[in-house]
């Protein structure tokens, strides 16, 4: 690995752990993995999180409509390489979405959204897969060697502070707060967009100006992008519809 790359990847496990220090809910915590993850993997478009809960999976953070998306096709269709990484606790990767036979009734809608290439890791804790990142790009063969090292070294680094937020948090609570996270996603997505227009800035810096408000009120962040939506549209936000599949459909 290069000195760059080695650079890049230390400066990213440094925001992690500045990340456990400052989050006070695992939503916040999830939500800047994802984002920090598409930074770190550069091919990627976009990066989901996929957590494991009464067994079943739920995307808790995703740093992009794209690896949303991606990520609910897999439910909805029951496989996909998200659900294989986390149920098989192994990397698992897509290099050509159009020439891979593999999870037919994903496969189809993953190509209509513009997945072609993709990369899940696992997230083992104490020897329980807990859950995936998900990397998702639009070019064929975006993950090279060097990006899958990459994704992986990040990928055990969130590991491990994942583990610290399971270990330290009371499992009731964590519960309450995945939940939360699951349903906020989508309203803090909707206040992002809603900052990116009014300030013409990437999602990266709506993003830094939702948590430093939330920072500055003392206030969660999806009662900041509550009050953000609810200011311009004169109604509190809904959560978006769910992504199905046309097979969930009929």
């Amino acid at each position: 690995m290069s000195d760059a790359a080695e650079s890049h990847l230390a400066s990213a496990y440094g925001r992690l752990l500045t990340l456990l220090a400052d989050s006070l809910h695992v939503d916040l915590f999830l939500d800047q993995v994802v984002r920090v993850a598409a930074e770190v993997v550069t091919p990627a478009v976009a990066c989901g999180l996929t957590m494991r809960r009464d067994g079943g999976a739920f995307t808790v953070a995703s740093s992009g409509d794209l690896a949303a998306k991606g990520d609910e096709i897999q439910y909805g269709a029951d496989e996909g390489p998200c659900l294989e990484a986390l149920r098989r606790g192994r990397v698992v990767e897509v290099d050509d979405l159009r020439a891979d036979r593999r999870w037919r009734r994903y496969r189809e809608h993953a190509l209509r959204l513009g997945i072609v290439s993709s990369l899940s890791l696992p997230m083992t804790v104490d020897r329980e897969t807990v859950g995936a990142l998900n990397l998702y790009a639009t070019e064929p063969g975006a993950f090279t060697e060097k990006a899958r090292r990459n994704a992986v070294a990040f990928a055990d680094q969130g590991t491990a502070a994942l583990a610290i937020i399971l270990r330290q948090a009371d499992q009731a609570l964590l519960h309450q707060q995945l939940t939360d996270a699951m349903a906020s996603r989508s309203v803090i997505d909707q206040a992002l967009g809603v900052l990116m227009g009014q300030q013409r800035c990437t999602a990266t810096e709506a993003f830094t100006l939702l948590r430093q408000a939330s920072q500055r009120r003392n206030r969660k962040l999806r009662d900041v992008a509550v009050e953000i939506i609810t200011q311009v549209t004169g109604e509190s936000p809904h959560p978006a519809p769910r992504f199905v599949t046309p097979r969930q459909q009929s």
